[in-house]
């Protein structure tokens, strides 16, 4: 069946979603998404096209994007072969990083845009990761509210703080207190092609679940990996492969051992 052709948007604005092939992470450490946002910097160096906001979340990216003098595809080409040469290189594997081609739609006036950065710097919220877009580290929202942007942000906050006022101060309160109203607008997201019953829980979730078992068997995580705990870590470890979406290597890195231990547990 040939690919449903990509609505162009005649602002050549677009909101832009990509994630992990397979549902997995394309983040594993604050090391790869500093250089996924390094790489928003270096691939942009000529200011070709403007990048109004994004938001890192565990697997999946969400990006806003005025094209200007390039092409949405070729933009999301440099940006993710880059990025996934990268990550392959580091972590030693191969294949595809990202699942199928990017997600975008049109964003075509003012109050959409407004609507649509609110939404990318709320996703850490509506996943619980933050109690508001503030609290995360990996979101343009910072950069809005920073008064020394230069050519080392990847971020162009002009167009959307002039949708709020011509007066930076005013614009920048409107732009605040804007971003943490409740919203009922609705974007592209992850949806994660999985069993309803089976959660994709985040890095904060499946820590809260870590000490949440520690704590009900009164031992510390230098205890699971005492051979007479051998069977307990066992038990957790098949749970963590078994309610939740994280890789091995995740999962061996939140439990402190060695991802063999982690494979060889089923």
């Amino acid at each position: 069946m040939p690919r449903e052709s990509r609505k162009v948007s005649e602002s050549k604005i677009y909101h832009v979603m990509i994630r992990g092939n397979e549902r997995k992470p394309i983040f594993i450490d604050n090391a790869d998404r500093s250089r996924y946002i390094q790489l928003l910097c270096d691939k942009n160096k000529t200011k070709q096209y403007s990048i109004y906001a994004y938001c890192l979340m565990d697997n999946h990216v969400h990006l806003l994007l005025n094209e200007g003098n390039d092409q949405i595809s070729r933009i999301m080409q440099r940006i993710n072969v880059s990025y996934a040469y990268y990550f392959n290189k580091k972590y030693g594997r191969i294949g595809h990083l990202f699942q199928d081609r990017f997600k975008s739609e049109a964003i075509e006036d003012d109050a959409y845009l407004a609507a649509a950065v609110r939404y990318i710097h709320n996703n850490p919220v509506k996943a619980n990761l933050a109690t508001h877009p503030g609290e995360y580290n990996w979101s343009s929202y910072s950069l809005y509210l920073n008064n020394a942007l230069g050519d080392t942000e990847p971020i162009d906050t002009t167009l959307v703080l002039s949708i709020f006022s011509n007066e930076r101060k005013t614009a920048l309160e409107s732009f605040e207190k804007y971003s943490k109203q409740d919203s009922t607008d609705h974007f592209i997201e992850y949806q994660g092609d999985r069993d309803a019953d089976k959660p994709l829980w985040n890095e904060m979730d499946t820590k809260a679940v870590i000490s949440e078992y520690l704590s009900n068997k009164s031992l510390s995580l230098d205890d699971m990996k005492k051979p007479i705990n051998r069977k307990l870590l066992h038990e957790l470890i098949v749970q963590l492969k078994g309610e939740s979406n994280l890789s091995m290597r995740q999962i061996a890195i939140l439990l402190d051992v060695d991802r063999n231990i982690v494979q060889r547990n089923r």
